[in-house]
């Protein structure tokens, strides 16, 4: 890892500037795209690619020009998407695919279900779920701790805020995979298939909204939607982009982080030391561990309008990436980024959830999960030892996991 690492330096800071292109989902899956987002830092925070596939786009790579871009919604707009790929057209109809005010209404509809009294009222069933998941592990036995512990957990917590089939709850997992995959992914093979199994995810929910119209409210996700004002009249297509939008956020970004949690403590394993020292250290550990994974790499913004940003000229109609990944590793914020530092003096001081009106709207429930993983682990476990290097997802947009073999310890 440290020679891939190193060859991936010297073609960094070997490749004319203008050739830089951060958008490659190799660089990811083979876990070698730092020394390039440090060069664009240092040489070009505000970087233009003209090969980038499938669109040329601009890069901004620091913390404070990733915040000033996510803060104004003016000129930096979400409505034509959130990734780089021109996905299907469903796909960017969720309400993160919004500016406002209609983002703000949409939003409005379903952050009940993330509400501090409704995160206290799951704190009891996330936390009887996490401690039954981690009891039937095999101690001393090699298993895949991605599905067993990461995916089943966030799976069964999706599966409750949707009320949906608890028996048929990896249909979630799988539709999750396959909204935030490409095609050529472990996931997905072709654009026709991811296609065909969104529609099925599509057929599935209108079901579950049928049932669920003619029903008094409940205080589930599609209820809410099919007895809002706001929502209760979408097109199929809008309502398929805000079922993904919920799919993927309470699925994909939680999943990762506690995966990164295990990675991040093997590879410092001194802050592993830490952690089983003190316990109370989960605090700061948290938020670190979502700051240092970023579950999402990046997000998309199109220009409105010509504007200038260390004198260059993005012009309207331009494909704009806030790399979060990259804000996130930005020394002239965060002391020592490069770190895993469970007791951090600013933990929180991270962008993994985006700034102003497009906040993460299930980001306390990611941090809540994420806790009580850590608390019942610690309850029972030495340790969690990485056994095998990480198979990671071959994709820009999600930063995470297919696969991470781990041995618990007495």
């Amino acid at each position: 890892m440290i020679d891939t690492l190193e060859a991936a330096r010297a073609d960094a800071y070997a490749t004319p500037l203008e050739e830089i292109n951060v958008h490659r989902r190799e660089l990811f899956r083979d876990y070698t795209l730092w020394p390039y987002f440090e060069r664009l830092r240092k040489e070009a925070p505000i970087h233009w690619c003209a090969a980038g596939e499938p669109n040329p786009y601009w890069s901004v790579t620091r913390y404070a020009d990733i915040l000033e871009v996510n803060s104004n919604h003016q000129v930096f707009s979400s409505e034509d998407g959130i990734a780089l790929s021109d996905k299907p057209k469903f796909q960017n109809m969720g309400f993160i695919a919004m500016d406002p005010p209609r983002h703000d209404a949409h939003r409005k509809v379903v952050s009940p279900i993330v509400a501090p009294h409704n995160l206290a009222r799951l704190e009891g069933l996330i936390r009887s779920r996490a401690a039954e998941i981690l009891d039937d592990l095999p101690v001393g036995e090699t298993f895949d701790w991605v599905d067993r512990v990461s995916v089943e957990l966030t799976t069964q917590m999706l599966a409750t805020l949707f009320d949906f089939p608890f028996d048929e709850r990896r249909k979630l997992t799988r539709w999750s995979n396959v909204a935030s995959s490409e095609p050529g992914s472990a996931y997905v093979a072709t654009a026709e298939q991811r296609q065909a199994e969104l529609m099925e995810c599509g057929a599935y929910f209108a079901r579950l909204w049928n049932e669920r119209v003619n029903a008094d409210p409940g205080n589930d996700l599609i209820s809410m939607l099919a007895h809002s004002d706001v929502t209760r009249n979408m097109t199929p297509e809008e309502f398929l982009g805000t079922i993904l939008l919920l799919v993927v956020g309470g699925n994909d970004t939680t999943r990762n982080s506690i995966t990164g949690s295990v990675v991040a403590l093997n590879d410092f394993p001194e802050q592993y030391d830490k952690l089983l020292a003190d316990p109370a250290l989960l605090a700061s550990m948290v938020p670190e561990v979502i700051r240092w994974q970023t579950p999402i790499a990046y997000m998309r913004r199109t220009a409105l309008a010509d504007v200038e940003m260390h004198g260059k000229t993005i012009r309207k109609g331009d494909r704009v990436l806030m790399w979060y990944v990259s804000g996130n590793r930005d020394d002239t914020v965060i002391e020592n980024p490069e770190a895993f530092v469970i007791d951090r003096e600013r933990p929180r001081q991270h962008m993994s959830f985006g700034f102003g009106v497009h906040r993460c709207v299930g980001n306390r429930l990611a941090e809540l999960q994420l806790r009580i993983v850590w608390e019942e682990v610690l309850k029972r476990f030495g340790r969690v030892e990485v056994m095998e290097a990480p198979q990671r997802v071959y994709s820009t947009f999600i930063k995470g996991y297919e696969r991470l073999p781990v041995r618990l310890h007495a």
